[in-house]
């Protein structure tokens, strides 16, 4: 897939865990399990904005286009 999710790597910079995340976006595990390991076929703005908001970034340091 040409857009990649690098939420794993925005998570280790932040030395926050998965499930610490979850509790915070209030998403559920299995969602962001499936965002963090890029099955997700689509993603909401709105959960991108929280993501953005608890992570303190850009949604630009969450998604790459690789053009693969």
């Amino acid at each position: 897939m040409p857009v990649q999710v690098n939420l794993d790597e925005v998570l280790k910079a932040r030395g926050m865990s998965l499930t610490e995340l979850s509790e915070k976006v209030g998403l559920t595990l299995a969602n962001l399990s499936i965002l963090k390991t890029g099955k997700a076929k689509a993603i909401r703005f709105s959960t991108l904005e929280a993501l953005c908001r608890v992570l303190n970034c850009q949604p630009g340091d969450l998604l790459r286009y690789s053009g693969d």
